[in-house]
């Protein structure tokens, strides 16, 4: 067959074949350190990575390799590798491109671990790094423009789902001769396509969406062949390897992954709409909305608008959350987004718990900001259990 299966073909097929053995229709977990070889002569190739195969489980697994190949199938990439966390994959990206008196120029929005890399660990490398307003584009392409080895972008943001023009940034990057780099998990490969929009590398933490389940830790990136190889060899050596166990739930959960974000694209537009009439709320935070400042960006490069969303209480301050959050049925109040269960938190509490109240505050992140991560629950579930937990405020 030559035609592109579908993605929700694809989610399931795409990079098991190779590895189901003796008829089995499921990929296998091989806890196996060591793969073992007669012929010496063909140990060394496969060691030298002249010929296919796994010769240490630091280095790759066959487990983790289907995962691998699914996401990168998904993403229509060149090459992938893993990593055992989002942060693992991240920082094992940005340490391998970069090196002392070199240049990343980003936006003050990106996740809290992502923000700490560049405002306290990059530095002591003699990295600079530049923190761009996330929705100025002119002050982007001004910076890169000055200067720039690696352009990090993060689009939708964490947590208040800002979006960023990928195609107008990466002709910026590209023309600057910088290598651009995407987060894109909260818009995950159903919805979003940085890598046409012409991006070099795509990164996930694997953990939320593409797991979808809340029960394994996982990082990969996807992209340019020879930067992803930079990128592998950088982690195999520094040693974030993903588990086999945490790569075969990665890959069961990735069965589901168009079923879940369609649903949850669903989900989370539904609440927001019902959020942003609601008295007790100042301001909603998600792409879908047309009163969203990205909306028309995100209609053009999102196929949904996902399943993130956040909100600020009109009460603005903790206390407030405090009260809120405990009272909802529906929703774990856990550190985790992107599961088939709706979890919620405050960034002081989740993505930005590494940085303080006043930090927060510099990136835009009032103190009664709550993050909403919809599940696949029933919608009218959903909103009768946000109805009576804002009721509080009546």
């Amino acid at each position: 067959m030559n035609k592109t299966p579908a993605k929700s073909t694809q989610c399931i097929w795409s990079g098991e074949e190779e590895y189901l053995l003796q008829g089995a229709t499921q990929v296998p977990v091989v806890h196996s350190v060591g793969f073992g070889y007669k012929d010496v002569d063909e140990w060394q190739k496969v060691a030298l990575g002249e010929k296919p195969g796994h010769i240490y489980g630091r280095n790759t697994n066959p487990t983790v390799h289907a995962f691998e190949q699914k996401v990168r199938e998904l993403e229509n990439a060149d090459a992938v590798t893993s990593a055992s966390t989002g942060m693992g994959i991240i920082s094992s990206t940005l340490f391998a491109l970069l090196a002392p008196g070199q240049r990343v120029v980003s936006v003050k929005d990106t996740y809290g671990g992502t923000n700490v890399l560049f405002t306290e660990f990059l530095p002591k490398f003699n990295i600079e790094v530049m923190l761009c307003d996330t929705t100025d584009h002119d002050q982007i392409e001004a910076e890169v423009a000055k200067g720039c080895d690696v352009l990090y972008l993060e689009s939708p943001t964490n947590p208040t789902t800002k979006v960023i023009d990928i195609a107008r940034l990466s002709a910026a990057g590209k023309k600057a001769g910088a290598t651009v780099i995407v987060d894109n998990t909260f818009a995950t490969p159903i919805n979003q396509h940085p890598l046409s929009l012409g991006a070099d590398l795509v990164l996930h933490s694997a953990t939320k969406f593409l797991g979808g389940h809340a029960d394994a830790l996982g990082g990969v990136v996807c992209g340019n062949k020879d930067l992803v190889h930079s990128v592998y060899h950088y982690r195999e050596i520094n040693g974030a390897t993903l588990d086999p166990m945490a790569a075969y739930l990665l890959l069961r959960g990735m069965k589901t992954l168009d079923l879940r974000i369609q649903r949850q694209n669903s989900n989370a537009l539904s609440v927001a709409q019902y959020l942003e009439k609601h008295p007790a709320v100042e301001q909603v935070f998600y792409p879908g909305l047309d009163s969203h400042s990205g909306h028309a960006i995100a209609k053009q490069q999102m196929e949904g608008f996902g399943g993130m969303l956040s909100f600020m209480l009109k009460q603005n301050d903790f206390d407030a959350v405090r009260k809120f959050v405990p009272r909802l049925h529906y929703a774990h109040a856990a550190a985790n987004l992107g599961a088939v269960e709706t979890t919620i938190g405050p960034p002081a509490t989740t993505s930005h718990v590494e940085c303080t109240a006043e930090e927060r505050a510099a990136m835009g992140i009032p103190e009664s900001l709550i993050r909403y991560s919809a599940g696949i629950e029933s919608l009218d579930d959903l909103l009768a259990d946000l109805d009576q937990a804002l009721s509080i405020f009546s």
